[in-house]
């Protein structure tokens, strides 16, 4: 059990434990006891992940173990090929890219890399990009117009890195840049928000096709905690700004932002892998192959679309 909610179900599998421990040490029939308390966990278990908060669904996000992007590359796609560098500056470790197979199809994937642990996430930044980084995406994205390739973009970040440096090499310039240019790209963009989605860090990966969203991740123009500290003057507060910021894959879904929602196993994606990568496979392919049927202008114009509709709404009188 990784988080604080999690603890009335953990406190019950503990009590199974003792139970099978005590009935094999004292050879007693304890089975009707132990069942009764499975029953318990199962019920727990449904109570608990059938009602996450908004809140906790930001703190399974943000989760270490959660897959990274080179996680789902690894498991997706055949001969990945690794490109560095933003021919400017220098590489940015927080995002990764190249091109690779996808069931017989070459694509260009990119997304943003944190780290698996301490030493990683210092390398990767937390995956919070600079501008050196945006200009890699962008390079990969310019050659995949060129040669014909869907991108596929990978979504985990808390947002672009807002240092000193980075913004002295044109931070808001390159995210912008991007933006313009993923609008008018003539192959297929798949965006998929695997963890947290932060600002316009994430955004300068986002302007697609189709937005795919796992079930714990979030998207937002801000973190709970940014949000609370501006509207409310205090952090504390991110709980009941994470619920008024509607940064859910769900709630994403029912605004006509995200088009897809990829469920995940109980308590998130790392305690099932496997699974969500076939259910992500399942749905990767599905789009694509709905997408490639589109002509370029097609494809500005199906994106043009979808963004065009964002935001619509009917007054009731």
């Amino acid at each position: 059990m990784a988080f604080e909610f999690e603890k009335p179900l953990k406190e019950l599998q503990d009590k199974i434990k003792e139970l099978e421990k005590y009935a094999a040490k004292n050879k007693l029939d304890l089975t009707k006891e132990i069942s009764f308390l499975e029953d318990k966990v199962d019920e727990k278990k449904k109570e608990i992940y059938e009602n996450l908060t908004p809140w906790q669904r930001v703190e399974i996000a943000r989760y270490m173990h959660r897959p990274t992007t080179l996680e789902y590359i690894e498991t997706l796609f055949d001969d990945f090929m690794e490109f560095y560098g933003d021919r400017v500056y220098t590489d940015d470790a927080a995002i990764v890219g190249g091109i690779a197979m996808y069931k017989g199809t070459p694509v260009t994937v990119i997304g943003h890399q944190r780290g698996r642990d301490t030493k990683g996430n210092i390398r990767r930044n937390f995956g919070m990009a600079h501008p050196d980084g945006y200009r890699k995406a962008l390079r990969l994205m310019k050659q995949a117009d060129k040669f014909n390739r869907p991108v596929i973009c990978f979504i985990d970040t808390k947002g672009a890195y807002p240092g000193k440096a980075a913004e002295e090499r044109g931070q808001s310039e390159s995210i912008a840049r991007n933006l313009v240019e993923m609008a008018g790209l003539r192959v297929p963009v798949i965006s998929i928000v695997i963890g947290e989605g932060g600002s316009g860090g994430a955004l300068a990966l986002g302007v697609c096709n189709r937005l795919l969203m796992l079930e714990n991740a979030t998207y937002s123009v801000i973190s709970p905690e940014g949000a609370a500290s501006i509207l409310f003057k205090d952090a504390s507060l991110k709980e009941i700004a994470a619920e008024s910021l509607k940064i859910t894959a769900d709630d994403l879904k029912s605004l006509g932002i995200a088009d897809t929602v990829i469920k995940e196993p109980d308590g998130g994606a790392h305690n099932d892998k496997d699974y969500v990568f076939r259910s992500l496979d399942e749905t990767l392919s599905d789009h694509l192959t709905q997408l490639e049927k589109l002509s370029g202008d097609e494809l500005v114009e199906d994106r043009f679309q979808k963004y065009m509709a964002i935001g619509e709404y009917e007054e009731q009188t």
